[in-house]
């Protein structure tokens, strides 16, 4: 991290520390796991990288399902997105402008004090104290110890981005942003939002603010540099509308509040703003489990819309909730041949089969999966529910050991890793695998212990 980043922290370092750091992250806050919301941030956020200054640096972008305002640059490429934010959002520029921020942060290597200052502390130490930090949360479990260990340690360590790295972080933000072919104007225009909107928070102020203070001059230092952009109209992607009204039914408390919203947007805007209220009546109507209704309406759009993925499969989940297994396995399969690309769809068609009782095929399904998809917690999830029902306990515990460690609760890890090394009849290869592993975990937890 840093210009003299090889010899404070190595390539391997650093992803050791961000595989660590998201870990964190999911002992802290939820973290989504709908696949087609982290197709969406993945894809869009793929399109920025490809378009930075740093197209080859790996990078992993997810939605964190939490209404506050806020989105954070972790080490080694993690960047969360909070479902607040990309719901706030007027325009997919303006979620964009903030991703685009967030990945010069990255590319301009601003983490690099903090992996300085941090430099006696463990990985996982470090890990779960720049999740607190960067999260704004007071972390009940790992990320509170790190941080009482940071403070007893007489360690500084707090992510304080510069004024100059701000606006750094804004000038490279907004070139990635025009070159990927989003608006650049989008980048002043959030920003002058989100500081009229923070004059009602009063001390709440949206975390996004403490961490990326939005003052007049930043604001008018971005519309200057927007303005050397030639003017033109950017429209929104019909996925970035989905996914945003897909998230505030998941997120909302207030099933009838969000009801009457879409119902007020049925006769405005554009034809495909009115489907996509519909749509947004369809999930709220499969949320409440008010299926016929929900089945109606999902066949009508995909009636009207035959090639739009998202209808397709949201009338497959209606028949999947709604425990009518043959139709839902019927839907799923014409989907996986219509879009033989889509990750998110392939998910939901194995946990069809996993649910409905036919996990042998739903293992194959699962190895056909990609390599990036085989890392993601759902995935050691699905196959520890897969070993069960084949009846192969000891593999079984070791998906759901795996599933824990991904998601940070690494005691529940060791003990489901004992229970798979206590399985009768293990080949000497499982053996060998089982014992690393245990070892692996315990020496992670007695590493962190010693920075308590």
């Amino acid at each position: 991290m840093g210009d003299s980043s090889g010899t404070i922290i190595t390539p391997a370092e650093e992803k050791e520390l961000g595989e660590a750091f998201f870990r964190s992250l999911h002992s802290q806050v939820t973290i989504n796991q709908d696949a087609e919301i982290q197709e969406y941030i993945q894809t869009i956020g793929n399109r920025l990288v490809a378009n930075s200054d740093g197209p080859g640096l790996p990078f992993h972008f997810f939605v964190v399902m939490e209404n506050d305002i806020n989105a954070f640059a972790g080490p080694g490429g993690y960047i969360g997105v909070n479902s607040g934010l990309i719901i706030m959002t007027e325009a997919e520029s303006e979620l964009a402008s903030v991703m685009g921020h967030e990945i010069a942060h990255v590319t301009q290597r601003h983490l690099y004090r903090a992996a300085e200052a941090a430099g006696r502390l463990s990985i996982p130490t470090m890990a779960a104290t720049l999740a607190a930090i960067l999260l704004g949360t007071q972390s009940p479990a790992l990320g509170q110890a790190a941080i009482m260990a940071v403070m007893g340690s007489s360690v500084q360590f707090q992510i304080d981005f510069t004024r100059e790295n701000e606006m750094e972080a804004d000038r490279v933000g907004m070139q990635t942003l025009e070159e990927a072919k989003f608006d650049p104007r989008s980048m002043p225009t959030f920003f002058e939002r989100l500081q009229q909107s923070s004059r009602y928070y009063g001390k709440d102020v949206p975390e996004f603010l403490r961490t990326h203070p939005v003052t007049a001059s930043r604001i008018s230092d971005t519309r200057g540099r927007a303005e050397t952009y030639p003017y033109k109209q950017y429209a929104d992607s019909l996925g970035y509308q989905l996914i945003k009204e897909k998230l505030r039914v998941l997120t909302g408390k207030d099933d009838a509040g969000t009801t009457k919203y879409f119902q007020a947007r049925l006769n405005q805007g554009t034809d495909e703003q009115r489907t996509v209220a519909r749509y947004g009546l369809g999930l709220v109507a499969l949320k409440l489990q008010k299926y016929q209704e929900a089945e109606s309406t999902f066949q009508q759009l995909v009636k009207q819309h035959p090639a739009q993925p998202h209808y397709a499969t949201a009338l497959a989940r209606t028949a999947l909730e709604s425990k009518n297994y043959p139709l839902a396995l019927s839907r799923y399969q014409k989907l996986t041949e219509q879009f033989p690309n889509n990750e998110a769809i392939k998910l939901e068609y194995i946990t069809a089969l996993v649910r409905s009782g036919d996990s042998g095929k739903a293992k194959k399904n699962l190895e056909l999966l990609s390599a990036k998809t085989q890392t993601l917690p759902v995935y050691y999830e699905l196959l520890a529910q897969i070993y069960n029902d084949l009846n192969q306990p000891a593999e079984s515990h070791r998906y759901l050991a795996e599933y824990y460690y991904s998601v940070g609760l690494i005691q529940d890890a060791i003990f489901q890793i004992r229970l798979a090394r206590q399985s009768k009849g293990l080949n000497p290869h499982l053996s060998a695998i089982l014992r690393e592993r245990h070892d692996y975990f315990l020496s992670e937890q007695m590493e962190a212990r010693r920075n308590q």
